[in-house]
């Protein structure tokens, strides 16, 4: 938290917003396959749009012009929703770092959406270990969407009586919701 306060106070928001549409746009392939993979060929095709009009018009996807001039919503999908898709519990709950909560279904389908992510990919001669290069900029990214999300942890905690099993059953609700849709 304090590090996000401070990068929050450094970094103008609009810069912040970039960097977060530009990393979003980096993850069109997991956002695409795992579509495709739920029989959702309409998003899939919306998130080919997305991607096309946002690396090119929107500058890497530093602005969200698909968004903004024709209404191409974005279809946050994952394997862990596509597990759910095909009816695979959610298994027992899990809290890890830096991500917050999870559940043993979610974790993993980290794994297939780790290898359908282009960054880190390749290991680059005479650059940091690829491992480092993807924990940086990961590490990165929740930094950057923390920073924009700096007022729903307190105000979620605020109507916690007990904290863990208020976060879980928020986050598993939320992900039920998102299978669903």
């Amino acid at each position: 938290l304090p590090v996000a306060q401070g990068y929050n106070w450094v970094v103008p928001k609009g810069i912040r917003r970039g960097t977060s549409g530009f990393f979003k746009n980096l993850l069109f392939p997991v956002r695409f396959v795992n579509n495709v993979l739920q029989i959702k060929f309409k998003n899939a095709g919306e998130e080919t749009l997305r991607f096309t009009v946002n690396s090119t018009v929107g500058i890497l996807g530093f602005w969200d012009p698909a968004y903004k001039w024709f209404d191409l919503q974005a279809h946050d999908e994952d394997f862990g929703q596509t597990l759910g898709y095909y009816g695979a519990g959610s298994g027992f709950h899990i809290v890890l770092p830096f991500y917050g909560p999870s559940n043993l279904r979610d974790c993993v389908g980290l794994l297939p959406d780790h290898f359908l992510q282009p960054v880190g990919q390749d290991k680059p001669i005479g650059q940091l270990d690829n491992d480092i290069q993807e924990l940086a900029v990961e590490s990165f990214v929740i930094l950057n969407r923390n920073s924009l999300r700096l007022g729903e942890y307190k105000s979620l905690k605020k109507d916690a009586v007990d904290l863990y099993p208020f976060f879980r059953e928020v986050y598993e609700q939320r992900r039920e919701k998102q299978i669903e849709e």
